[in-house]
């Protein structure tokens, strides 16, 4: 029972009231869905590591297969090897139960280069070896709806406990929140057992719609976090007989959902190297801004993965439609927080709640890293409303797609083989989605054209 000493604080927490009878070994694929498999207690104490095949990296959101992305579709296993920090509770579970996120490797030990959080590791890395170290908070918003069985019907807000729906435009209303306020206690309870720090709960714009703040920190742990709280959310709302989706853009009418991504980056002595000794910008946070502004379009795609991404990016409707930069500005696709000189950050607003955290943060720390290898110029600081901007982003997932796959400077942070084979499955999922004839094809075409 070694392992046990080697797991955080919060999961040796719970075996001490909880008799551990299974632990999930979980690993996330491109959705970021947990793959993998659940293991009695008594053979996981025994095992150091277990396979899976690369298959679940070739799989589009549908189930179906990106089958050009291999090499012949034979299969092959990965080693998958448990990283026991990771080890939290499954606190809805009804025997005691892990959770513990896994490392994919080949046969050769070598980490297999297009698993998310493989992924990530790499550009963080990239960062460490110029005596940097990246710190990113995220935000995340999502919505609790009604149960919905039948996809050809729309989804709608949850009924709150004054039995009437959730409402819209309250962004901030603790009347709204207290609607849902059951949902909420278990999240609270949930991530307490968990031992995931919430820095903050609020009601959003949209109906049903709630935003959760994260504490900043490691990147890959806050990727962790995301991951394990996206399935938290979900089994609390299921509790109350409701759904949690995290859909960019789940509602007609309704804003979407984004994942904004806090960052700033210390050097070897901790000091935020966004802020000079006089506590003014320095050229490090400039650069950042200015590879951010090149070369965010090119990732998009990481960060919008869907069709249904593309329906957030709309003006004035809270998300951003632009590449520009400002102070305390939330028209901006690049905002400034209000902050002291030790915690300047900068927050980029483009990514849509549907993203896999692994491949979003990576992209995101990508392309703020290539404007600091380069010292990209940032453009000029926006002040005003940038909604009347030119829109500077695809519109589109086969847009995006292209200007993915012509960027081979991003490839080269994010991997090439990743690269390679993430434009592949979600093509074929472009593809998957030309295929189904809408509701809304059916009314207005049928008979008038």
């Amino acid at each position: 029972m070694s392992w046990i000493d080697k797991i955080p604080a919060a999961a040796r927490a719970y075996l001490e009231t909880n008799r551990l009878d299974e632990v999930e070994c979980v690993i996330a694929d491109f959705p970021g869905i947990a793959r993998g498999k659940a293991v009695p207690a008594a053979k996981w104490e025994r095992q150091q590591y277990f396979h899976l095949p690369n298959s679940i990296f070739f799989q589009t959101i549908t189930g179906d297969w990106a089958e050009a992305a291999t090499d012949g579709f034979t299969e092959p296993d990965m080693i998958m090897r448990p990283d026991l920090g990771t080890a939290t509770a499954a606190p809805w579970a009804v025997d005691g139960t892990l959770q513990v996120i896994h490392d994919a490797y080949d046969l050769s030990g070598n980490p297999v280069g297009i698993a998310p959080r493989n992924v990530l590791k790499r550009v963080v890395e990239l960062y460490n070896q110029r005596g940097w170290t990246p710190i990113v908070a995220p935000e995340m918003e999502f919505y609790l709806v009604a149960r919905n069985l039948d996809p050809a019907k729309e989804i709608v807000p949850m009924m709150g406990r004054t039995g009437r729906p959730a409402a819209a435009r309250q962004a901030y209303s603790m009347t709204a929140v207290d609607e849902y306020g059951p949902v909420i206690d278990d999240i609270y309870e949930y991530a307490e057992i968990q031992g995931i720090e919430i820095d903050g709960i609020a009601q959003e714009g949209g109906a049903g719609q709630l935003e959760i703040n994260l504490r900043h920190g490691d990147p890959v742990k806050l990727a962790d976090d995301v991951f394990f709280f996206k399935r938290l959310i979900r089994e609390a709302a299921l509790k109350h007989d409701c759904f949690a989706t995290f859909m960019a853009k789940p509602i007609e009418g309704e804003p979407g959902s984004a994942m904004h991504v806090h960052h700033s980056v210390l050097d070897a002595t901790g000091r935020n190297v966004f802020t000079a000794e006089d506590g003014g910008e320095t050229p490090e946070f400039l650069h950042f801004v200015g590879g951010l502004q090149r070369h965010l379009p090119s990732a998009i795609a990481v960060m919008a993965p869907y069709v249904n991404s593309y329906r957030r990016y709309v003006r004035n409707h809270a998300a951003p439609i632009n590449l520009e930069w400002g102070r305390d500005n939330r028209t901006t696709g690049l905002r400034v927080p209000v902050s002291t000189p030790e915690a300047r950050r900068i927050e980029n607003r483009l990514p849509g709640m549907d993203c896999n955290p692994y491949l979003c943060i990576a992209a995101s720390l990508a392309c703020g890293y290539l404007g600091m290898v380069q010292a990209t110029p940032a453009g000029p600081m926006f002040e005003g409303d940038a909604y009347q901007s030119d829109a500077e982003i695809p519109y589109s997932l086969s847009d995006a797609l292209d200007l993915f796959e012509e960027a081979t400077d991003l490839h080269e942070v994010l991997g090439r083989d990743f690269a390679r084979v993430y434009a592949i499955v979600k093509r074929t999922e472009n593809e998957e989605f030309l295929q189904v004839i809408s509701p809304w094809e059916r009314e207005h075409l049928l008979l008038n054209v």
